[in-house]
């Protein structure tokens, strides 16, 4: 009698089991269904956004805290855009962005075995496409569930846009600052000079501000600052980027620059170029 009643207990168990994983992978496939066309991210092939699901967040943040500031940006094409600008994010943030598909597997790797030596969810490994991903559509929580939405709408980005528009996009949407958001606003807020008139020493500043704009300053008062840009500078140089003594620039498009090449080696202390110094906390990576 005692077997016949633990057998249906047990029955019973495994029926729930399986129920519980089949409502599981129904919720999956229902969420995954519904981001694979939610939102219209075609519309941005010649739509460029207005008020950004970051903005509005940062928004809310301002407004619980009792502060009054103001969102500013100012878009502007790419080709108004200095080509500084532009190679100085690239090495700064995603140095494999012209050859990858949207996902940096080694970066997303290293990021996975630091988390793991930290003991939590820390660090991203996001390339730009998913930077410009989270901007657009959603906030900087760093939840599992916030990152399988931003894999998804990331993939579709990559597989809509160019990868001059996902760039374009990202140089204008990108948060600089208190309130500061796109290379155009950073550039006159920091600089005084639209963004088309940056020099590769400020480019290299606003390129590494970019972990955590609102904590590391680009006017001189932040040593990390200072140094990673020095770095970034130092690889432009090493490039051909940028003739120190004349500062041109020797191509204003980036396709025609060799994008995939590997960064140089490490200096002399053994610096990481593109990761130079402690690490500071993502922007909502």
């Amino acid at each position: 009698m005692k077997r016949k009643v633990k057998k249906k207990r047990s029955g019973k168990f495994l029926r729930f089991i399986k129920a519980a994983i089949i409502l599981v992978l129904l919720i999956v496939l229902g969420f995954t269904g519904f981001y694979m066309v939610y939102p219209d991210v075609s519309k941005l092939k010649k739509q460029n956004p207005g008020k950004t699901s970051f903005m509005e967040y940062r928004e809310d943040e301002y407004r619980a805290k009792g502060r009054k500031v103001r969102i500013q940006s100012r878009w502007v094409p790419l080709k108004s855009i200095s080509p500084y600008l532009m190679k100085a994010v690239l090495i700064a943030e995603d140095d494999k962005f012209w050859s990858h598909h949207g996902f940096d597997k080694e970066a997303i790797q290293k990021a996975f075995e630091k988390n793991l030596e930290a003991g939590k969810f820390k660090l991203g490994g996001s390339t730009i496409s998913q930077q410009l991903t989270k901007n657009l559509y959603l906030t900087p929580s760093k939840n599992p569930i916030r990152k399988l939405k931003e894999a998804i709408i990331t993939w579709r980005l990559e597989r809509t846009l160019s990868k001059r528009r996902i760039l374009e996009l990202y140089l204008n949407v990108v948060e600089w600052g208190e309130g500061i958001f796109g290379a155009e606003a950073a550039s006159r807020r920091h600089f005084g000079k639209p963004a088309s008139a940056l020099s590769a020493e400020e480019a290299a500043k606003l390129a590494a501000a970019l972990p955590n704009p609102r904590r590391y300053r680009v006017d001189g008062t932040s040593r990390y600052v200072e140094n990673r840009a020095r770095i970034i500078y130092t690889i432009m140089v090493r490039r051909g980027i940028v003739v120190p003594e004349y500062e041109e620039v020797t191509s204003t498009a980036p396709e025609t620059v060799d994008e995939t090449a590997p960064i140089p080696p490490a200096d002399s202390q053994g610096a990481n170029p593109t990761n130079p110094g402690p690490t500071p906390q993502p922007n909502g990576q």
